[in-house]
C-alpha cells in the first residue's frame, strides 16, 4: 500500500494528520458518492479565485439538497491553516487545496434523509503544473463518446465515468480524453475544452452535460480584456478536428495547448502541430490574473 503522506488535514472539526483521517463505512460519500467537491490552485500560499469556487460549491451542494456547513469566511479560515502548515512543513508555496462534502452518515437507502450532520474534508497537496516541455509542445488528446451521466453540471465526488474515461487517454500516453455526446463537444474527462476559429475562442454552451469549470468565467474576461472574440455556442466533432487550435483549461492544468488528437496535428499552416497565438496571449493573461485574483 502506497504511504500517505504526513500532511495536516481538516475532518469534521479537526485538524489532523492525513494518516489518521477516518470515516464511517456508513458515509453516503462512500456508499453512494453522495458529495460534492472542489479543487482550488494555491499560489503563493494565495487563493485563486476561491469565492467562484464556493459559489460553486454552494450551487452543487444546492442541487443535491446538502445545507453548506460553513460560512465563506469559515471555510476561508481552514483553509489558510492547511495551506500554511503545509508551506511551513513541505516548504511548497504552490499546493492544490481539495474540499469534499458528503450528505453524512446514515443507513444505506436510495432515499436522501434529511437532518444528517455533512461530513466535511479538506486536504492540500503540492501543485504540480504542466512541464516547460508540456507548454512549449503541446500535449496530445484522444477523443471518446462521452457515456457519463446526464448530471456534469453536477461537481460530484461519483467520478467513475470520468476515470475511466481518463483511463482512455492514458492507456495511449495522451493527456486528456475529450468528450462528445451526440456529435457535440462536451468537455474533458477532467477540463473543460476550448477551441480557436479564425481567431476566436468557441465553449460548449453551459448545460447539464457540461461542468462549468471556474475557467469558464476566467477565460471570457481575459478574452475580452485581449480583444479576441468569445463564444458559447454548440460545437461539432468535425469544427473540432479542423480546429486552429484546442486548448484545455482547469484547476491543475491553467490553460494548455492540445497539438496532437487522435494521433493528427492540430492546425494549419505553419501552425500545424504547435501551440498557437490565441494560446500564448491566454496563457500570458492567466499569469498576471493568478497575481491579481489571489487573496
Amino acid at each position: 500500500m502506497q504511504a500517505l503522506p504526513d500532511s495536516l488535514c481538516y475532518l469534521n472539526g479537526d485538524y489532523l494528520r492525513l494518516c489518521d483521517a477516518k470515516v464511517s463505512v456508513l458515509d453516503r460519500g462512500f456508499i453512494f458518492g453522495d458529495g460534492v467537491y472542489e479543487v482550488v490552485p494555491v499560489y503563493g500560499q494565495r487563493l485563486f479565485r476561491l469565492r467562484q469556487h464556493l459559489v460553486r460549491l454552494e450551487r452543487s451542494l444546492a442541487k443535491l439538497r446538502i445545507p453548506n456547513p460553513h460560512t465563506e469566511a469559515e471555510w476561508l479560515e481552514r483553509m489558510r491553516r492547511l495551506i500554511a502548515d503545509h508551506a511551513q512543513r513541505f516548504g511548497a508555496p504552490d499546493q492544490l487545496l481539495y474540499l469534499q462534502v458528503t450528505r453524512g452518515v446514515a443507513m444505506r437507502d436510495h432515499v436522501m434523509p434529511t437532518g444528517l450532520t455533512p461530513t466535511v474534508f479538506m486536504m492540500t497537496s503540492p501543485l504540480k503544473p504542466p512541464s516547460p516541455e508540456q507548454r512549449h509542445h503541446g500535449v496530445a488528446c484522444v477523443t471518446a463518446r462521452d457515456f457519463r451521466w446526464e448530471r456534469g453540471d453536477i461537481k460530484s465526488i461519483s467520478l467513475l465515468g470520468n476515470v475511466l474515461a481518463r483511463q482512455i487517454s492514458a492507456d495511449q500516453g495522451a493527456v486528456e480524453t475529450i468528450l462528445f455526446r451526440n456529435g457535440y463537444l462536451t468537455e474533458g474527462s477532467s477540463s473543460n475544452v476550448w477551441i480557436v476559429h479564425e481567431g476566436a475562442v468557441l465553449g460548449p454552451p453551459r448545460s447539464e452535460h457540461v461542468l462549468e469549470g471556474i475557467r469558464y468565467e476566467l477565460i471570457a474576461e481575459l478574452c475580452e480584456e485581449l480583444g479576441i472574440g468569445f463564444n458559447l455556442r454548440p460545437i461539432t466533432e468535425t469544427e473540432v478536428n479542423v480546429a486552429d487550435e484546442i486548448i484545455l483549461s482547469s484547476a491543475t492544468k491553467e490553460v494548455l495547448p492540445v497539438t496532437r488528437l487522435d494521433g493528427e496535428p492540430v492546425g494549419h499552416g505553419a501552425g500545424r502541430g504547435k501551440p498557437g497565438p490565441v494560446y500564448a496571449r491566454l496563457y500570458e493573461a492567466y499569469q498576471h490574473a493568478k497575481a491579481v485574483q489571489s487573496i
